[in-house]
């Protein structure tokens, strides 16, 4: 088990994914996680309060628009749970950092901004530019 130093931030003269590396990113990447699962048991929660009682019209529209936008919300969060999952996994089996496509490192500005990253810039660029391709097909 790695402790990382309290002010611990990856930088680019250290070698890529060393043990500090992929233990900063595996603990952002839990908090992440851990952070969704107590924002959706708190959707459960206010959802399961009840019924709509609001007696305007207006008010109970109001109401369930915001539980429909609540729940798209929840979605999205399920399905970036399961692509922190994914990312665990690559840490735990020595992939993570680096492109599915090339293998070659992601780099760290990206993973910082985007943990759960798979592909390079030059590599999800790419990939972007063949969806809109086959898109517009």
């Amino acid at each position: 088990m790695i402790t990382l130093p309290p002010d611990y931030q990856p930088s680019e003269s250290e070698e890529f994914m060393n043990p500090l590396q992929v233990e900063y990113f595996r603990q952002k990447l839990l908090k992440w996680r851990a952070d969704l699962l107590k924002e959706a048991d708190e959707t459960l929660a206010s959802l399961s309060e009840g019924g709509i009682h609001e007696a305007d019209i207006t008010d109970r529209a109001s109401v369930e628009t915001d539980r429909a936008l609540e729940l798209r919300t929840r979605d999205r969060a399920r399905k970036l749970i399961s692509k922190i999952n994914q990312a665990l996994l690559r840490i735990e089996n020595g992939s993570y950092g680096y492109c599915e496509e090339t293998g070659e490192p992601i780099g760290l500005k990206r993973l910082e901004a985007r943990p759960i990253a798979t592909l390079s810039i030059e590599a999800q660029e790419r990939h972007e530019r063949m969806e809109k391709i086959h898109r517009d097909d």
